[in-house]
């Protein structure tokens, strides 16, 4: 005798071997014996064929028409065994029983489970809704495949190019685009991002690189739509500073300028003038905001993204040769030592004589021509005092560092001449000492105003957002700390407003200071431990940190763009630690496979092999040791 039972939700058969009032022992063709409650148990049955009888009941099973089945069917809970008389209108056989119940069981949208061998026919508008969601799901499957081939057979379905950025930004892993897009990856054993490249759904790397940060950061675009900056500063007193400001070629946001005074007694009078955008973009305004959600302007090569809209930023650049509010810090110091007798911060407006560029006056203004006669060159009347301050204001701050600062690192600047979203665009990359006399002195006088007016807020009593270095460890506070690298008491960023959001808040406090002095508090837009200073300060490092990775990844693929445009084929590199080498060429960090084991700062030569512009790498093979007589 044989046990037609349910078990884990399958349908089994078992030779019994023996039974009790609450179970049966029985014995499946394979030799394995099984205890099986009563309540699991559906009939019993003889057959001379117990090997083929589940595969005998599955095929009788499919041939049963669902629809007839199903309005055969009570309305009321009924026994599947029960039921197969009255369908059949015969006693059936086991097998008719045993293909009956599998039909049943294999059609939930037709037949409610109600118990073991127990169904209940579904309600007639319950079943049109689940074979109207069965069909759907149907033709979903029937579309979802027929993209997947399309894409195998290397064409782009317009569904999926529709959907690409979000595919590969914030992806809806239940969708039918994704399981396509991720059926054909596998098939074609390929990244998301190298198939939707390859497909063309976009024209280059260079665009999908764009195209992924911008739809990740700029989901509604980089514009500001409709802007209206209130008109003010027009009544602050005009300085007498004569002021320059000292820039890259392509810098259009002028935050800061210099001006310099001799005194009678041999002091200077020198005048560090910044942008005052904290008069229109105040807290919480509109225009904050906007602000608050960038955070930093974006740099990369050829481009930028803006922190603040382009017509603030006209409004309160430094541009030549218009009067512009300004907030000013005038230290009287003495250009030999570098002692500092008195310091002073006013909201004025500015009128900067000449907007000067770094590209244009490094090679004339060295060490050599800031130490020679005055009249040798143009603008050596107050660019030496400011210089020979500076490098006193520089020893003294070796000294509290008990060390000379290193600045001989080279940095590179890129220019594209050409359209920067072409990849074709030429791109020039162009190698810059950070030592260069006008880049240590503009450097130089932007340290003391934020130290000086890092200062002034703790001295006021006004919070602020400082960055220090202790210990090694580099953090951002809202309490004045030493900053060790540098070499100062505390260091606040406040120079820079016009592309920064930190100089803009600090810039806040310090209008307050310049007006209201020890009431400066009461009225400050933010006050003693404000929870949102600690708020911005989180925000501000996470945004900063996304910024800079995309500015290195852009960097890093005109780079690449770079050596080829140079046919170069080989270059010198310096290790930095194991396979990891630096560029002498341009800004570009890699890993070289199978290159021995060497010193930091050894000089290798490299052989380019070729480049992957979607993953930023380059194929190196190392040809060996530059000798010193190279």
């Amino acid at each position: 005798m044989y046990l037609f039972y349910e078990e884990d939700g399958g349908f089994k058969i078992g030779h019994i071997l023996a039974e009790t009032d609450a179970s049966l022992q029985v014995e499946s063709e394979s030799g394995k014996r099984s205890k099986i409650k009563r309540t699991s148990a559906l009939f019993t049955f003889d057959t001379k064929d117990a090997s083929n009888f589940l595969t005998q009941a599955q095929a009788q099973a499919e041939d049963i028409d669902l629809d007839f089945l199903w309005e055969c069917s009570s309305q009321e809970d009924f026994e599947a065994a029960e039921f197969a008389a009255d369908y059949y209108g015969h006693a059936p056989s086991a097998l008719e029983k045993a293909a009956l119940i599998l039909r049943l069981h294999s059609a939930p949208i037709y037949f409610h489970r109600r118990g073991k061998g127990r169904y209940r026919a579904a309600p007639a508008d319950i079943l049109a809704a689940a074979k109207a969601a069965q069909e759907k799901k149907r033709l979903q499957a029937e579309q979802q495949q027929q993209w997947v081939d399309e894409m195998t057979a290397g064409r782009l379905p317009a569904p999926i190019a529709e959907a690409a950025e979000m595919l590969l930004i914030r992806p809806d892993k239940n969708s039918m685009a994704w399981k396509a897009m991720d059926a054909a990856c596998q098939q074609l054993q390929k990244s998301p991002e190298r198939l939707l490249l390859d497909l063309g759904a976009w024209p280059s790397p260079l665009a999908l690189h764009k195209a992924r940060f911008l739809a990740a950061n700029f989901p509604r675009g980089t514009g500001f739509g409709d802007i209206t900056v209130p008109d003010l500063g027009a009544d602050l007193p005009l300085a007498d500073a004569q002021a320059y400001s000292i820039d890259d070629i392509t810098t259009t946001e002028i935050d800061d300028a210099l001006s310099v005074q001799r005194l009678d007694d041999g002091w200077l009078r020198v005048g560090v003038h910044v942008a005052v955008p904290g008069l229109a973009v105040t807290r919480d305004s509109e225009l904050d905001k906007h602000a608050r959600t960038r955070l930093s302007t974006v740099y990369t090569p050829g481009e930028k993204i803006p922190m603040q809209p382009e017509v603030l930023i006209s409004r309160f650049s430094l541009d030549a040769g218009k009067p512009v509010p300004a907030l000013s810090l005038y230290v009287e110091a003495y250009p030999a030592t570098g002692e500092i007798r008195h310091t002073e911060t006013r909201l004025e407006r500015v009128q900067v004589r000449e907007n000067l560029r770094h590209n244009q006056m490094d090679a004339i203004y060295s060490e050599e021509a800031l130490a020679g006669p005055a009249d040798a060159h143009p603008h050596l009347d107050w660019m030496q005092p400011l210089w020979q301050l500076a490098l006193s204001l520089s020893a003294r701050r070796d000294e509290v560092r008990g060390k000379p600062e290193n600045n001989n690192r080279v940095e590179y600047s890129f220019y594209l001449d050409g359209n920067p979203d072409d990849p074709d665009a030429t791109v020039r990359i162009e190698p810059r000492r950070r030592n260069a006399p006008l880049d240590r002195l503009v450097a130089e006088y932007m340290i003391l105003a934020n130290t000086l007016w890092g200062e002034l807020l703790a001295r006021t009593g006004l919070p602020g957002i400082y960055r220090s270095q202790q210990a090694g460890r580099t953090r951002m506070s809202t309490h004045a700390l030493p900053h060790e690298a540098i070499g100062v008491p505390q260091y606040a960023w406040c120079t820079s407003p016009l592309r920064r959001y930190v100089d803009l808040v600090n810039q806040w406090q310090l209008i307050a200071a310049a007006q209201h002095g020890i009431s400066a508090p009461l009225v400050a837009p933010f006050k003693p431990r404000d929870a949102d200073l600690f708020a911005i300060i989180g925000a501000f490092e996470a945004q900063y940190a996304t910024w800079h990775d995309h500015q290195d990844a852009m960097e890093r693929y005109w780079c690449l763009r770079w050596f080829q445009q140079q046919g170069l084929k080989e270059v010198t590199a310096h290790v930095l630690r194991e396979d990891l080498v630096r560029f002498a060429c341009a800004p570009f960090v890699t890993r070289v496979a199978g290159m021995p084991e060497l010193e930091r700062g050894t000089p290798v030569r490299l052989e380019l092999m070729g480049c992957d512009e979607l993953a930023l790498t380059l194929d190196c093979r190392y040809l060996g040791v530059i000798a010193e007589n190279e």
